[in-house]
């Protein structure tokens, strides 16, 4: 269940980034409450997962999930550039993610 808790974290964190650019410097009042919203739910499911797994891992994965997702939704709706090297990268920090994932059992 904590590792659930981990991936829930992640997405919200996807959201409050995400939320920061809709809320423009939060001069925006809707987009900055979802945002606020969306960092409190992100720290507490990170909060719960650190219950039981270890803070080293939990956090790089939070992060990375974090990372991985606003990339690809800067890639998709904001129009960022795509190369071969960000996406490399990407994989990079997945096959990461993954390797902390496996020898944390």
């Amino acid at each position: 269940m904590h590792w659930f808790y981990l991936l829930i974290a992640g997405l919200f964190e996807i959201s409050w980034a995400v939320g920061l650019k809709f809320s423009h410097g939060f001069t925006k009042i809707t987009p900055s409450v979802i945002t606020v919203i969306c960092m409190v739910l992100s720290f507490y499911f990170l909060a719960l997962a650190l219950k039981n797994l270890p803070l080293g891992t939990a956090y790089a994965i939070w992060t990375g999930i974090g990372t991985i997702g606003t990339v690809i939704f800067g890639i998709l709706f904001f129009k960022e550039p795509v190369s071969a090297v960000r996406l490399v990268c990407i994989m990079l920090i997945i096959s990461g993610i993954t390797g902390l994932k496996l020898i944390s059992n």
